[in-house]
């Protein structure tokens, strides 16, 4: 599983590589549902009960959703209030931070792809 071999990533005795981390990560986001979740807590004030966010993704079930929130909470990227639901955690706003170039990128390539195949 990811977060584990994450935590293994972080422990003392194994100092992590740029290529291991990455890959680990690239291992999580591969997961079905786990890009969509973080960008349904995107907002900067966004934090969602468990329904809202299901009904947010749209088809994923609720065992899966709670499986990948309980993925993401343990990689330190989700956070859950009691009272107000789930949220970006600061490493998840990094990671959003981090993605902004592929945001503006991806219009961009859509276009040119759409041009090629016409």
């Amino acid at each position: 599983m990811t977060t584990k071999r994450l935590a293994r990533l972080a422990a003392a005795d194994a100092p992590a590589s740029g290529k291991d981390a990455l890959n680990a990560a690239l291992e999580l986001f591969n997961r079905r549902w786990t890009l969509r979740i973080l960008w349904e807590l995107r907002g900067e004030d966004a934090s969602l009960n468990f329904r809202a966010l299901q009904a947010a993704c749209g088809d994923v079930s609720a065992s899966v959703l709670n499986q990948r929130l309980a993925e993401l909470r343990e990689a330190l990227l989700v956070a859950h209030d009691a009272g107000s639901g789930y949220r970006l955690a600061p490493q998840g706003r990094a990671l959003l931070a981090a993605i902004e170039p592929l945001l503006k990128w991806a219009p961009r390539w859509a276009r040119e792809v759409q041009k090629a195949s016409a």
